[in-house]
């Protein structure tokens, strides 16, 4: 019995550790940067301070439109279910190719999902344009309404992680310290939607 105890407590203790290797993702407001760390607040309303590395990635996102969009475009998409059960895309952002092909859940709002994968096919319906997004291993088909955010990434400076602005960012937790790999930035009055 004392040997079933441990292994339990060790498989907890791997688990919480591989949890605590694993990125997690933050959405909100720069609220101060000082030196190498800034403040962020959450748009769930939680304030934490978090270290920014020199290797810290830094980037923000430029308006485009579904016209660039071709057959051959890498692209990655958040999206809902639909009424008809298609899938709805609530944003579209250029990637370099290759970048994290797949579809998956996604935490933009409940149900959403994220597909990266290259654009086989765009057809107009009476709904709308439908996208074709093919990736290893399977395939999706998105309607893209008018209006949503379509942006492909530019690169962005530290000088662009200023208070107030809105940001979407990638973290590692080691204990109590958080350090940013990547943040996204508002820049120019274009927010990085996804």
């Amino acid at each position: 019995m004392k040997i079933r105890n441990l292994l339990v407590l060790a498989l907890c203790l791997v688990s919480s550790l591989a949890f605590a290797q694993q990125p997690q993702r933050a959405r909100g407001t720069i609220v101060a940067v000082s030196g190498d760390e800034m403040t962020f607040k959450s748009r769930e309303g939680d304030e934490f301070k978090v270290e920014l590395p020199s290797n810290v990635s830094i980037g923000a996102m430029k308006n485009t439109t579904l016209a660039e969009i071709k057959p051959g475009s890498f692209i990655g998409t958040t999206a809902v279910k639909g009424k008809d059960g298609e899938l709805v895309a609530r944003e579209i952002h250029v990637l370099p190719p290759n970048t994290n092909p797949g579809h998956r859940s996604w935490d933009l709002e409940p149900g959403s999902t994220m597909t990266n994968g290259d654009v086989k096919e765009s057809t107009q319906t009476v709904n709308g344009r439908v996208l074709t997004i093919s990736y290893q291993g399977g395939m999706q088909k998105v309607l893209v309404p008018e209006g949503i955010p379509i942006v492909s990434g530019i690169p962005a400076a530290r000088a662009d992680l200023v208070p107030g602005a809105y940001a979407v960012m990638m973290y590692k937790r080691d204990g109590s310290k958080l350090t940013a790999i990547r943040v996204q930035v508002t820049k120019n009055g274009v927010r990085p939607p996804q």
